[in-house]
């Protein structure tokens, strides 16, 4: 590792710095949470991103943009090291988005002002992940201040869409920005755990009739003698949703992973839709779903095996078996086409990058931190799938995001800004593997 005693002491001044400057960091976090970049609608983050950019090439990032949708654009910052081929490289990513205000009213404190009371910071977006973002910001402003020079790439992800079940992070991966990096942090709220995740997949379910039979049929349909091959989607739906019902019982008695409480692959029947009018037999219905899935599934083969579940189903009845369910999976955007996709995420524990920053945060901390699985999703996903090791690691706490007074502890805050000083860092001045 090329950390030297003057390596060693930047790294200490930066981190000093991060504590004795915290009213720096605030208003830092201040400034990103008075964008209100609240999604849905979406649509609003382009002056926050404009000025997430120029910061970025402040601190030396060459940056390239472009709209995932009109006004809400992506930025991703890469800042060369002086010696690529020879160090490791780093990924940080984090979402610009924030969640819903809802009510105002309910609000004590104003969401899109920070607030500092009792040693908590209070706005929209402080825990759920402008307070990632601004730390981040933060920490890398002080490891210049400090002269520390990296030796591997830095990359640094600000988009948009997260909170919404849009294509952010993926459209990045989709670029290939991510292509040969060693590792990954996705800031989102974790409570400082290094943490993965499970999978989360929408999918719409619909049975079709080619025949529309006025309500006045529908003796002729279900009672003998009436010789009329015809049946109410709507009906026919409900014994889908039976059997759903069966494949999730049987899921939470065969499936199960470390960190996840039993039963916790789960299939919610969220959204039906169907009929046309109180006069007609429905010729049309669809069930919106919503389903979780383990960090050692793929979410194409969990559809699958839905898929097959209710094709088999459907061939148990004379009439669904002629005509069978209809699957529509995933999506890029709940909002533009209701539906999303977030890959799991297994942790590797033995992994270099994960080793390094269970150190720097023991360093800090003075303890080792909690490793689990994260009970939400993130965008980390995306990233992991590209084949780049990734780990969830932020500050917050996941009771306080999305929440009326969301807050965030300004301790936790300066922690997380010395945990990044010294990960980045180091990291960022170990030899690659073999070299």
């Amino acid at each position: 590792m090329r950390v030297d005693s003057e390596l060693k002491r930047r790294i200490e001044w930066a981190a000093d710095q991060a504590a004795n400057r915290q009213e720096e960091l605030l208003a830092l976090l201040d400034r990103l949470v008075s964008y209100p970049t609240v999604s849905p609608p979406a649509r609003n983050t382009a002056l926050a991103q404009r000025e997430m950019t120029g910061r970025l090439e402040e601190l030396g990032f060459r940056v390239e943009a472009w709209e995932l949708y009109a006004g809400d654009p992506i930025v991703v910052g890469t800042r060369k090291g002086s010696d690529s081929s020879r160090y490791r490289s780093l990924i940080l990513n984090g979402h610009m988005d924030v969640a819903e205000v809802g009510d105002p009213r309910e609000w004590t404190k104003d969401p899109f002002r920070i607030t500092v009371e009792d040693g908590w910071a209070y706005g929209r977006g402080t825990a759920d992940m402008k307070g990632a973002m601004a730390a981040a910001l933060f920490a890398l402003q002080l490891l210049k201040e400090a002269g520390v020079e990296l030796g591997g790439d830095l990359q640094f992800h600000s988009v948009t869409g997260e909170e919404a079940g849009e294509a952010g992070t993926r459209s990045v991966t989709e670029k290939g920005c991510t292509e040969g990096y060693d590792y990954a942090l996705v800031m989102d709220t974790s409570s400082m755990a290094i943490q993965g995740q499970g999978g989360v997949i929408t999918g719409w379910v619909t049975v079709r009739s080619p025949v529309t039979h006025h309500d006045g049929m529908r003796s002729r349909m279900i009672h003998a003698g009436g010789r009329t091959f015809g049946a109410s989607a709507i009906e026919k739906m409900m014994r889908l949703v039976a059997a759903l019902q069966d494949l999730e019982r049987h899921w939470a008695v065969m499936k199960a992973y470390p960190g996840f409480p039993p039963g916790s692959n789960t299939i919610n029947p969220a959204v039906i839709e169907g009929g046309r009018h109180a006069a007609f037999i429905a010729d049309e219905c669809s069930l919106w779903i919503t389903v979780h899935f383990y960090p050692d599934e793929e979410y194409a083969t969990v559809t699958r095996e839905i898929e097959e579940h209710l094709n088999r189903a459907a061939m148990a009845d004379p009439w669904l078996r002629e005509h069978p369910p209809e699957f529509r999976w995933g999506g890029r955007s709940m909002i533009e086409e209701r539906g999303e996709i977030f890959p799991s995420l297994e942790l590797d524990p033995s992994h270099p990058g994960f080793s390094a920053l269970a150190a720097s945060h023991r360093k800090v901390l003075g303890t080792g931190p909690e490793v689990g699985m994260s009970p939400s999703v993130t965008d980390a996903g995306w990233i992991g799938r590209t084949g780049v090791p990734t780990a969830i690691y932020g500050p917050g706490q996941l009771a306080h995001a999305h929440a009326v007074d969301e807050r965030v502890q300004v301790e936790e805050l300066v922690r997380y800004v010395q945990v990044l000083v010294r990960f980045i860092a180091e990291w960022c001045n170990t030899p690659k593997a073999g070299v």
